[in-house]
């Protein structure tokens, strides 16, 4: 792309953003159009025919030929149908490109190929994509072409929600209504509105494209399913913040350049622990614009990384005995006066207005922690969660010392009048300044942080949208400020009133809050003792979407009905029990096609290494003590490959997602563990010749 980028100047030149907007479109219809984003209410066509035309004219000017409402289904990544501008030849067989505001508006698709849970059976097929407005349309730029791309929410027929972005942008209002009411308790008539806002850390691997084309698992699972570990891993730590190779260091320069210009904020990049492994985060934005970029993020990683000869990897443990990859997701609430409700100040504990909404925010994460768990639950993150700097399936909250000990304070007493302070660094060194640093360390093991001024919610996977877990944070939020909006509203003293609530809230949600080390065993049995959840799986998560707690919460706030609850949980059934299927077919095809023929050979060649020697008159101990450990991990292997094959048959016959779900993950995955261990033995031994794919070693340092 160049040595020399000005930033400024390209960035987001390919979204239609809101000076773009004011450039294009007449001043009167410019204001309608932004007082409705802010406010809500329904286009006119008529307006709607004034910014399509507009929209159609700024995508043509830069080269576009089509449209496309951009959706999220439930399939996890983006869908996008692709509409021409052109127009029906006049009279003289002359054609015009045109864009209506009907186009603009709504769209159509097949709802019944996308996952729907039986909501959409195959004979009901209309689905319809509605604008969302709030989200900038913006330019694709492919083999394909110019592409504008207008950011969409989907639903059925009848108007349930069949992607990500429906019930986020429902539960931002929710969120959004009750907040409202939180601040006007405490005197702020300014506001109209509380937005979540949401920075998503990604993580990824990148590895050379020839070697990830050479290995069936990468290809068709996105992890490697065999593989033995490299003589070396992450043990010196020398890859976090190391220097970037160049080749790396080429494509995240094209990266950056490609987000910049669609609008993304990418800001931070660094090598991340694992070999292989790196990490980009953008700046804070509006939730639901964070969703759509980092959806985009994703993608383009893929894209560039293929045009640099590369494979981006975002399962979220490619490589078995080294770190995963996660999505953390930061998040907070604004008011669009320009108030961080999680901001605590330089005494936070004489901020009462951040306690109640800290106290809050507790009481949701305790009442609601099952709800939060399955929102990060996906068949990688399974792999992910409990070791190697990712937070463990107990859903904890961890505030930091000062925070924690503000909480005890207000238990004990009601009040608090003391606060830990932060210190000074000093380096010892005179030429380096002392400065002042926070009172509060970070606990890179904990699920749910408290972080300055937001919390980060570590357990996300990094191949997940991040739509499921800020809906449930949006709603579970929005659910206990309701409850003490209710409370408050009503008292007579709201001074005594606020702070009696503080601490009722504060006292009976403290189980939750955790500060120690989530991988000990200690706080396994110590989070049982307080009766944390502890949902190990994906699959054991699924169900507390459909509980009643569940379902009156979501259908209070109209986020989910309870028909789109039970339909979810289906596909989240359907959804592992397929990963899971093809992982098992993909091993099946390794083992039975490449690994046992390419042991065989070896042993063959080794076993007339130990004819040669026998013949020579020479005792064969190490090539013969070799043979017969190859000929028994072999055997093991074989036995194993039968043990899954069979297995796999039976789960897939299983007529209930639910069932089939849950005989994957009993069976099928230790069938899958208990075929891998003997391959990998056989790989240390095994001459490298013979090995018929990329091991380790190579794919990981090899770049």
């Amino acid at each position: 792309m160049g040595d020399n980028i000005n930033v400024e100047a390209i960035f987001a030149e390919n979204v239609f953003t809101v000076a773009t907007m004011r450039e294009y479109l007449p001043e009167a219809v410019f204001s309608e159009v932004m007082d409705i984003r802010a406010r809500g209410g329904e286009l006119p066509l008529k307006t709607a025919d004034v910014v399509a035309n507009a929209m159609k004219d700024w995508a043509v000017s830069k080269g576009a030929t089509h449209f496309t409402h951009w959706f999220q289904p439930l399939t996890g990544i983006t869908a996008e149908k692709h509409n021409a501008f052109i127009s029906h030849p006049d009279s003289e067989g002359k054609c015009l490109q045109e864009f209506s505001g009907k186009e603009l508006i709504k769209g159509e698709a097949d709802a019944s190929s996308f996952p729907s849970g039986g909501l959409r059976a195959t004979f009901e097929a209309r689905g319809y994509t509605a604008w969302d407005m709030t989200s900038p349309a913006f330019l694709k730029e492919d083999a394909v072409g110019t592409i504008l791309c207008i950011p969409t929410a989907f639903c059925s027929y009848k108007g349930e929600a069949l992607d990500m972005k429906t019930p986020l942008l429902r539960s931002m209002e929710a969120v959004s209504t009750q907040a409202i009411r939180i601040v006007r308790l405490f005197g702020n008539t300014t506001a109209t509105k509380v937005t979540a806002s949401v920075g998503p850390e990604q993580e990824y691997f990148l590895v050379d494209r020839e070697k990830y084309l050479q290995r069936e698992d990468l290809v068709f699972a996105g992890r490697t399913l065999f593989g033995a570990p490299a003589p070396k891993g992450q043990e010196l730590d020398d890859h976090y913040y190391g220097t970037i190779q160049e080749r790396i260091g080429a494509f995240m320069n094209d990266l950056n350049v490609e987000l910049w210009r669609l609008g993304v904020t990418a800001k931070t990049q660094h090598n991340e622990a694992a070999p292989a492994q790196h990490e980009l985060a953008p700046i804070y934005e509006t939730a639901n614009i964070a969703m759509d970029h980092n959806q985009l993020t994703m993608e383009i990683m893929k894209n560039v990384a293929n045009r640099h000869g590369l494979a981006c990897l975002l399962h979220e443990k490619p490589f078995k005995g080294v770190n995963g990859s996660g999505k953390h997701d930061n998040w907070s609430l604004n008011t669009d006066d320009g108030y961080n409700l999680l901001e605590p100040g330089d005494t936070p504990n004489e901020n009462i207005q951040f306690l109640l909404v800290l106290a809050c925010i507790l009481k949701a994460v305790d009442v609601h922690a099952d709800l939060l768990r399955q929102s990060a639950s996906c068949p990688g993150n399974d792999l992910r969660l409990g070791a190697s700097e990712a937070p463990p399936a107990i859903i904890s909250v961890f505030l930091g010392e000062q925070l924690e000990d503000v909480v005890r304070q207000l238990i004990e007493t009601g009040s608090a009048s003391k606060l830990i302070s932060g210190s000074k660094l000093k380096t010892g060194v005179s030429t380096i300044p002392d400065f002042e640093i926070e009172a509060t360390d970070r606990n890179r093991t904990s699920p749910f942080a408290f972080t300055g001024n937001k919390f980060e919610f570590r357990s996300v996977g990094s191949s997940d949208s991040i739509g499921s877990p800020n809906t449930v944070l949006n709603t579970i939020v929005a659910e206990s400020f309701c409850e003490a909006a209710d409370i408050l509203e009503k008292a007579e003293d709201f001074n005594s009133a606020v702070h009696d609530l503080i601490k009722q809230y504060l006292t009976e949600h403290q189980r939750i809050i955790f500060n120690g080390d989530g991988y000990s065993e200690k706080w396994v049995e110590e989070a049982a003792k307080r009766g944390l959840p502890n949902l190990k799986s994906m699959v054991d998560a699924v169900d507390t979407i459909k509980q009643e707690k569940a379902v009156k919460l979501y259908e209070k706030f109209g986020i989910f009905t309870r028909a789109e609850l039970e339909s979810r949980a289906e596909v989240l059934y359907e959804n592992y029990a397929r990963t899971i299927n093809i992982e098992a077919h993909a091993m099946t095809s390794m083992a039975s096609k490449q690994i046992i023929p390419a042991v065989m050979a070896y042993a063959g060649s080794l076993a007339d290494t130990v004819n040669s020697m026998k013949a020579a008159g020479v005792e064969p101990l190490v090539p013969a003590k070799l043979l017969n450990q190859i000929n028994e991990d072999l055997t093991e292997m074989q036995s194993a490959l039968e043990i899954m094959k069979n297995h796999r048959k039976t789960g897939i016959a299983l007529s209930s997602q639910k069932e089939r779900a849950f005989y994957f993950k009993d069976y099928v995955v230790p069938a899958m563990e208990a075929l891998r261990a003997p391959a990998d033995r056989l790989e240390k031994v095994v001459d490298r010749e013979y090995w018929p794919m990329p091991t380790y070693a190579e794919l990981m340092f090899e770049v």
